[in-house]
């Protein structure tokens, strides 16, 4: 079995951690990696009718038997983690996997929050710190796990950054306010009650994964938001600060698979939260349907989604850009009743048609879709265990996905549940 790479292949929310916590349950797979992003991320996993909703913490963190990596491409707010862990642990107590975080991890600090609300409501962001964290991280001002080993040290990292970020902070028309001795004595709280936990060891994660592929133990990666969000190959300026694409992986964690399967999780319409182009949107009654039916608010902050058609031009972008081997479809379901269906095959600028998505967002904004019309179907399909057994349209609209893109369905999801998925052996 091959290590498995799981990537957003539209604009995020496309039901990956349904997706990761499904591979996660093969016996085989003993490990599961996050490899960027921050807290501005959520995965949904539901099991047994209970939602569980993750923002630090990988989806295969349900599997005692497990072992969930946060590697050093992801940023943590430690005061959230803690939060998260300690809403896990009165759910299921110690039953969870173990978790290893990076000890290169950089951490949001305050000044990174007050940063982004000045910022960057511009494009959109959740407001949580993550694109200044980012930022520090490239500028070489970051704060790290690794400047923890030592109260002094990280009092000292911590007072540095402090004085640099007020004055940043005041010339961009804000004010950094509270106490510095106040924010280190916290901080350093909330990571040793982190380190303190049986279930959590902060360490080396490219040394523990180059170690488990040295045993030929199959690992899982889930990456954060999507393709179209990526910082370099995304629809720049509205993109996150770091690298959902495959890329990503091998910074994110110091270790290159040699043999690794890429799936594209593609939700079986589209959707976008934020600012920026999105050509296949709708603003009329199916637009409100699916956003309904899907239940399609943010994970992380419970904002509507813009929703639209499936549109093929961007999982094709996304199928380039990471080398997809498959397709996981979530939210199949979500489609009942809405006759016809449609899927963008094409866009034109002044009658010429494109042979690629372009991620200009001037062009974007230009862009005439062409779409296909397929049949719907109004039959009930969460309970469905097997392809064969689905209605005919609903069998048809994936093999059109599959002909369009040439790349194999091997998962869909029927329902929001763990086991309301068909796995097809291709």
């Amino acid at each position: 079995m091959p290590d498995t790479a799981v990537i957003g292949s539209q604009w995020g929310d496309e039901g990956k951690g349904k997706i990761v916590d499904t591979l996660a349950s093969q016996k085989a797979v003993k490990t599961v990696v996050r490899y960027q992003g921050g807290n501005n991320a959520g995965h949904t996993v539901v099991v047994k009718g209970e939602r569980h909703a993750f923002h630090l913490l990988p989806s295969g963190i349900l599997y005692p038997d497990k072992t969930c990596v946060i590697g050093n491409g992801v940023i943590i707010d430690p005061k959230v983690l803690v939060k998260e862990v300690s809403r896990l642990e009165k759910r299921v107590g110690k039953k969870h996997a173990r978790l290893l975080i990076s000890e290169k991890c950089h951490l949001i600090m305050p000044w990174h929050q007050v940063r982004d609300g000045i910022s960057g409501g511009k494009i959109g962001t959740t407001g949580r710190g993550i694109g200044p964290t980012y930022t520090d991280y490239i500028n070489r001002r970051g704060i790290r796990l690794l400047d923890l080993k030592s109260k002094k040290r990280f009092t000292k990292r911590v007072k540095e950054e402090w004085q640099w970020n007020k004055k940043l902070i005041q010339a961009m028309g804000g004010k950094l306010t509270g106490k510095v001795d106040k924010v280190v004595s916290s901080y350093w709280r909330w990571v040793n009650i982190l380190k303190s936990n049986s279930k959590i060891e902060v360490g080396d994660v490219s040394d523990y994964l180059n170690r488990q592929a040295e045993k030929k133990s199959p690992i899982l990666f889930e990456g954060a938001q999507a393709t179209l969000l990526d910082i370099a190959h995304g629809t720049y300026p509205f993109v996150t600060s770091s690298n959902p694409t495959v890329g990503g992986l091998m910074t994110g964690t110091g270790f290159r698979p040699k043999n690794l399967k890429v799936i594209g999780v593609v939700k079986a319409y589209t959707t976008r939260v934020g600012e920026g182009p999105f050509p296949t949107e709708l603003f009329d009654k199916v637009g409100e349907k699916i956003r309904e039916v899907g239940h399609e608010f943010g994970t992380t902050t419970g904002r509507p989604r813009r929703c639209g058609w499936l549109d093929l031009m961007i999982v094709n972008y996304a199928k380039r850009i990471n080398g997809l081997e498959a397709i996981a479809l979530p939210k199949l379901d979500v489609l009942r009743g809405i006759k016809p269906l449609k899927i963008a095959i094409a866009y034109r600028v002044n009658g010429k048609k494109l042979k690629n998505f372009p991620v200009d967002e001037e062009v974007l904004k230009k862009i005439k879709v062409e779409y296909i019309s397929v049949k719907g179907w109004d039959e009930e399909i969460s309970r469905i265990k097997e392809f064969a057994k689905l209605p005919k349209a609903a069998k048809n609209y994936v093999y059109k996905i599959e002909e369009l893109t040439g790349l194999p369905v091997e998962m869909i999801g029927v329902g929001a549940g763990r086991s309301e998925i068909i796995r097809r052996k291709i």
